[in-house]
């Protein structure tokens, strides 16, 4: 079954802008961000992720307990960020299609949290803000196949953006409540998730902090979608707090102009230790034309990171 939502021409032109951010990303830099910012931002993620469902923890505090320092505060909130930490650690393992990927996520998230990690409720739940009941969720009886809808829907439709699907899926997702606890972590844990499958980047672009500085407009978003029946209000709302993420992101990151030492020396990271040739190689450049390729990999013959074998139509390379 098809969750309801229309997609809009502002919904296209925010998937563009995203689109052309990462693609500027990639143009300047194939390789990953520094560790120093990937770990800030991994930190920056659980903390927010966390922020939003009330654990008061800092992000000085979340960074000392993942340096193994002492820190004072509750038991249960230190033991939530060491949880999310790791489920977030396992994103590049999970099979976003997979039921039993999401069980495993769940578990690793709320582990020693609550009785039932990683298995879907067995009975009715509610969303509530303050003393306002904003939601309640679907039978638990149902929970099961609707999320076997919800995960062919990601698997069968081939039309829609995929930033547009991890969107719909993080509606669904918390429209199904399909959890006893952790839905909203889980949520957009499952969320970056999709956007990582989508491009490699987003496993250290932290949407998360910007979902938890706009809290109220996120929450406001989920239940004008509820009224409305349709996931539309929530879709853009998500698009655009994924193109402020991005361009904070691309400031952060100060990719360096590519060189011929560095798509080099890139490529070795691709390709390993087999044998390549020049079509190869552009392939991992697409705007490279072949003569700047044969230079490229003439400059790596000549330093000696690079052994050629083989001539004209022949030639091969290998990475020593």
């Amino acid at each position: 079954m098809k969750p309801p939502f229309e997609i809009s021409s502002k919904m296209l032109n925010l998937c563009v802008e995203i689109s052309q951010i990462i693609g500027r990303l990639e143009a300047h830099q194939m390789s990953p961000p520094k560790p120093i910012l990937m770990r800030k931002n991994r930190i920056k993620t659980v903390q927010a992720s966390l922020a939003i469902e009330g654990n008061a923890l800092t992000e000085e505090q979340v960074t000392a307990i993942l340096e193994h320092k002492r820190v004072l505060g509750p038991e249960k909130e230190i033991l939530e960020v060491q949880n999310a930490f790791q489920a977030y650690e396992m994103i590049p393992q999970y099979r976003v299609i997979q039921t039993a990927s999401l069980l495993k996520a769940h578990k690793t998230l709320m582990k020693n949290l609550i009785p039932d990690a990683g298995k879907f409720r067995n009975s009715s739940v509610g969303v509530m803000q303050g003393a306002r009941v904003v939601h309640i969720a679907p039978k638990a009886n149902r929970v099961p196949q609707l999320m076997d809808d919800l995960f062919q829907f990601l698997k069968e439709d081939k039309e829609t953006h995929p930033l547009i699907k991890s969107s719909i899926f993080h509606y669904e997702f918390e429209f199904i409540h399909p959890f006893s606890d952790g839905n909203g972590r889980m949520g957009r844990l499952w969320q970056t998730t999709l956007l990582y499958n989508f491009h490699s980047m987003f496993e250290f672009i932290p949407i998360e902090s910007v979902i938890k500085q706009k809290q109220q407009a996120y929450y406001k978003a989920l239940e004008v979608s509820d009224k409305e029946g349709n996931s539309n209000s929530f879709l853009e709302f998500m698009l655009e707090t994924i193109l402020q993420t991005c361009q904070k992101f691309f400031v952060e990151y100060q990719p360096q102009p590519e060189t011929q030492e560095t798509r080099i020396l890139n490529a070795k990271k691709k390709l390993g230790k087999k044998l390549f040739t020049r079509k190869d190689y552009t392939a991992l450049y697409k705007s490279l034309s072949t003569a700047t390729a044969s230079r490229d990999l003439q400059f790596g013959v000549k330093q000696k990171i690079l052994k050629k074998s083989g001539n004209q139509a022949t030639t091969r390379y290998r990475f020593i």
